[in-house]
């Protein structure tokens, strides 16, 4: 049954025109799916770390700095859609401050650090085939963005949804681009060097590849932490944070006790019963950015001893074959995390950033904390909090999921939020302008749709907002 699956599935990868190297990846997985492989990491296989290298305590000097930021290219991930959120373009297009998306942001930190350290710098967004025109239609209003004949994208690879029962590729007729989907962000390894993007980095004599999320503008060009990477001989380094009780949910780093190597366990590698373990920020106290660095030399050799196939842990995702339709086709889809990759690479570290470093937009809570004055944007792209510590929110999904709801309900954009430590809205509010959030904000549900009128400060715990004034 499922060799006639993997044989369907590859003939169908085939004749969309996907990479041998991605075919391969793929049936490397899908021998492992079918062999009942889960990808959970045990608790007692591994031990938490608890002591990485901090940034802060780095000596780098500034002419080591900007001497490996020259060497280095910028990947930004750009597959995502924002479907979470309603949106149906990347969600990189979507305007984040001063009526500048994340990728005008983005290209105004890349352009400052050019300038700063005299570097090329590179930057290339790795594309779905979803995201990848409209991305590009707005980048060519960047006149000097390409280097080096380089391009300013590469696209991702797509594979086959399986469908749970038999795991031969879905098919859905009413809308077939939904029988396809990426295979996670393990995919950036393979992609590059199948594009042919990894060799002419390498011809144009670039080291390394600092790699994140395009969501995250917190996740600049930083030339310490470059100057850093260059001088630990690391192949391979991710980036990780203290955790807190918000980010109870993220991937963190950990010590397999069979190998003393590093590696990443996710919520989809951790059984239901030992979650517990996974959530406890003091067990495991640190959490994975998802902003990485590696060596392209490395990884170039690596690909090619392995025949394209790292070999990353299987991510096992299952869903329905239209996401918006829970009775639909259910589905398996194949990933792997592109942070996996540290348990590759022998000698592969981490390195403890501070918070200023993670700043991901994933629902319109993230985003309306960034629209806020909590936070500055300078003319360098870079972001500065304001508020100390950054302010909770917790918006009612009911009304404010979707980026129209969320829009329909901030017209006059967000509220001051610097002096506050949270705002909590429950039910359906629209806030005029100049709205100022003191303390814990809280907006009750009144049972109908209401309105913040301009001037209102929402201060403490109170049910109803009060008067500035009053």
């Amino acid at each position: 049954m499922s060799d006639r699956g993997l044989a369907l599935a590859r003939e169908k990868m085939t004749d969309a025109g996907v990479a041998q190297q991605a075919i391969d990846v793929f049936s490397h997985y899908y021998r492992q799916l079918e062999e009942g492989v889960t990808g959970f990491i045990a608790e007692d296989s591994i031990e938490p770390l608890t002591d990485p290298q901090l940034l802060a305590d780095a000596d780098v000097s500034d002419v080591d700095a900007s001497a490996a930021l020259a060497k280095t290219v910028i990947i930004k991930l750009n597959g995502g859609l924002g479907t979470s959120m309603g949106m149906d373009k990347a969600k990189s297009l979507l305007t984040v401050r001063d009526n500048k998306t994340f990728c005008d942001i983005i290209v105004e930190q890349v352009m400052s650090a050019r300038g700063t350290h005299d570097a090329k710098l590179p930057l290339i967004f790795m594309n779905s085939f979803r995201t990848r025109d409209d991305t590009l239609a707005a980048l060519a209003t960047y006149a000097d963005l390409e280097v080096d004949d380089l391009g300013l994208d590469f696209l991702q690879s797509s594979e086959p949804k399986l469908r749970v029962d038999d795991l031969t590729p879905v098919e859905w007729p009413a809308d077939p681009t939904l029988e396809w989907c990426p295979p996670g962000h393990g995919d950036l390894y393979p992609a590059l060097s199948s594009s042919g993007l990894l060799d002419r980095l390498l011809a144009a004599g670039y080291r390394y590849a600092s790699v994140s999320n395009s969501d995250n503008l917190g996740a600049a060009p930083n030339a310490k932490i470059a100057g850093w990477f260059a001088a630990s001989g690391a192949p391979y380094a991710a980036e990780i944070c203290r955790r807190t009780a918000a980010d109870r949910k993220g991937g963190h780093l950990a010590i397999r006790k069979a190998d003393r190597q590093l590696i990443l366990r996710d919520t989809a590698q951790t059984a239901a019963d030992e979650m517990a373990f996974f959530t406890d920020e003091f067990r495991h106290p640190y959490f994975h950015c998802n902003n990485l660095w590696f060596d392209l030399e490395v990884l170039s050799r690596t690909l090619t001893e392995r025949n394209a196939v790292l070999g990353l842990p299987l991510i096992k995702n299952e869903k329905t074959v239209d996401p918006a339709d829970s009775s639909s086709t259910p589905v398996i889809q194949i990933e792997s995390a592109m942070g996996a990759a540290i348990e590759v690479f022998e000698g592969a570290t981490a390195i403890g950033v501070g918070r200023e470093r993670f700043l991901p937009v994933k629902t319109t809570n993230d985003l309306l904390l960034l629209q806020s004055d909590a936070y500055e944007v300078g003319s360098d792209g870079l972001l500065t909090r304001v508020a100390d510590p950054a302010p909770l929110v917790d918006l009612d999904g009911a009304y404010y999921k979707t980026i129209a709801k969320f829009s329909d309900r901030f017209p006059a954009g967000a509220p001051s939020l610097k002096q506050a430590t949270s705002l909590t809205v429950a039910g359906d509010w629209t806030f005029e302008s100049e709205v100022t959030v003191v303390g814990a904000g809280v907006l009750e549900d009144s049972g109908e749709a209401s309105t913040v009128t301009s001037g209102t400060v929402i201060e403490g715990s109170g049910t109803e907002p009060s008067r500035g004034n009053e």
